[in-house]
């Protein structure tokens, strides 16, 4: 979708379908307050209501949306009522809108520029090169957008491009989510980081099997042991790390198909096992963010790719890995193969000497009871960093709840026959899963996201989502690498 901003009044300019956003306790424009009875329409949160002006005003329809209370208007607010509005353009097939607010709302322009535009481009996304027999009803995509802002008009062209690099990091996620495991192997996860790196300018290393052996990455080639598809370990490095400017590593969990290895999960809670690289993805989708955005940091994007399946090869309960640590696991279930090849992936970022470092995996179906879709469950040796994240999450719409990492849940994974045990029993899944992780970032600030329930959407509850991958991770990484620099 193109969109571009322009000043004038939205209802003064001609268009096929003029989208204007109204709170619920300010006046409709007295134009369009004549085409309606006042019941027909409050401006509750996402209430919609089409019109036909009539030559009343510019647009040939006029599609009201509302956003709620003024005092109450966030940028998610405005995310989520664009999005609504480009899937009913789409239903409408008009090709292109012209998108204003009535009134003022108590946000900056950038920043409601910038909800716009990542609103309009998530909602119009969708996944479909596997779909045959399509109409062109069902394809048809809304191409152009026209942003009608109030305020300074390099504020709001600010917000608009940073909406659209963040939006093009939720699909590239969504993208490598929704992808079938057959077909997103670690092998190919490491050519979309190559191909990622050619188009971006960064610097990408990817390890195969030979090399992990030889350096002794013993995680992930314990989890990998089972499949024919070889694991790899990526490396996505953004600029360069030089004085005065911050070192921040991302690691990603790139399980590209989950079977639960000998510790075999259920039929039904394989179904979407393609989705267990989502924090990989969110990874990914963060580094072409960073990178189109051109922030002045040193990021580092780390994915250990593998693949869980059960065969004569496969790891199991039982065994003792030595990771690149040095530390040894015992493993008492080969399901919880997350937070192993994690710890190679994490014991590596501590070489850049980080400011801090942020890792996000489908790591446990606890966090999903705890918290459900609504929030991604977070745990932290910095609080200094976990606020951060946390802001980020408030800014973004991605929100993030923390959970305790106190001392009692380190001992609850300790082994008497290695290091550390890959499981903690089932009481506080979560937090102990966190506190394994812990254990591979030496003193480096450290903040681990649970994104187990956040990841996918069997049904969407935002309108900016889709059913499959939600791009989960990638706004939030994004507004917390912004507020660094700031």
């Amino acid at each position: 979708m193109e969109i571009t901003v322009q000043t004038g009044e939205l209802l003064r300019e001609p268009s096929d379908l003029g989208v204007l956003a109204v709170c619920e306790d300010a006046p409709l424009p007295e134009e369009v307050a004549g085409l309606l009875e006042p019941a027909d329409f409050r401006g509750r949160a996402l209430q919609t209501l089409l019109l036909y002006p009539r030559d009343a005003v510019a647009p040939r329809r006029l599609l009201l949306v509302g956003l709620g209370k003024r005092d109450k208007v966030t940028a998610e607010t405005i995310r989520r009522a664009s999005a609504a509005a480009v899937q009913q353009a789409r239903s409408l097939q008009v090709p292109a809108i012209s998108v204003g607010v009535a009134g003022d709302l108590p946000l900056e322009p950038e920043v409601t520029a910038q909800a716009f535009a990542e609103g309009l481009e998530l909602g119009a996304y969708r996944y479909w090169p596997y779909r045959t027999g399509l109409t062109t009803e069902e394809t048809f995509a809304v191409e152009a957008a026209t942003v009608f802002v109030k305020g300074p008009e390099q504020q709001v062209r600010a917000g608009i491009a940073a909406g659209e690099a963040i939006a093009r990091g939720v699909a590239l996620a969504r993208d490598l989510v929704n992808s079938p495991g057959y077909r997103m192997t670690p092998a190919t996860l490491a050519d979309q980081a190559v191909e990622l790196g050619k188009r971006l300018g960064l610097r990408v290393t990817v390890l195969d099997k030979p090399q992990l052996t030889e350096q002794g990455f013993g995680g992930i080639l314990a989890v990998g042991k089972g499949s024919d598809n070889d694991p790899r370990f990526i490396v996505m490095e953004y600029s360069a790390a030089v004085d005065a400017r911050p070192t921040i590593c991302l690691v990603g969990k790139g399980l590209t198909f989950d079977s639960g290895g000998l510790s075999l999960k259920p039929p039904d809670a394989m179904e979407t096992m393609k989705s267990d690289m989502a924090g990989a993805a969110a990874v990914f989708g963060a580094m072409q963010a960073v990178a189109e955005l051109k922030l002045p940091l040193h990021v580092v994007g780390i994915v250990s790719a593998a693949e869980n399946m059960p065969s004569s090869n496969a790891y199991r309960p039982g065994d003792i890995v030595t990771t690149l640590s040095g530390k040894t696991i015992e493993v008492l279930n080969t399901d919880a193969e997350g937070r192993i090849i994690l710890a190679d992936g994490l014991f590596y970022a501590q070489r850049y000497q980080p400011d801090a470092i942020v890792e996000l995996s489908t790591l446990t179906g606890a966090i999903i009871i705890a918290l459900g879709a609504h929030a991604t469950g977070m745990m932290g040796t910095s609080q200094e960093l976990v606020d951060k994240i946390s802001r980020a999450g408030e800014m973004s719409g991605e929100r993030v709840w923390q959970l305790p990492l106190w001392d009692e849940y380190h001992e609850m994974i300790k082994s008497q026959i290695g290091d550390i045990k890959n499981i903690g029993g089932r009481p506080a899944g979560s937090i102990t899963a966190g506190a394994f992780l812990a254990a591979f970032v030496g003193d480096y600030p450290f903040v681990h996201l649970d994104i187990a329930g956040t990841a996918w959407a069997d049904r969407p509850a935002k309108p900016y989502e889709s059913q499959g991958g939600t791009g989960v991770g990638v706004r939030l990484l994004a507004q917390f690498l912004r507020n660094y620099i700031q």
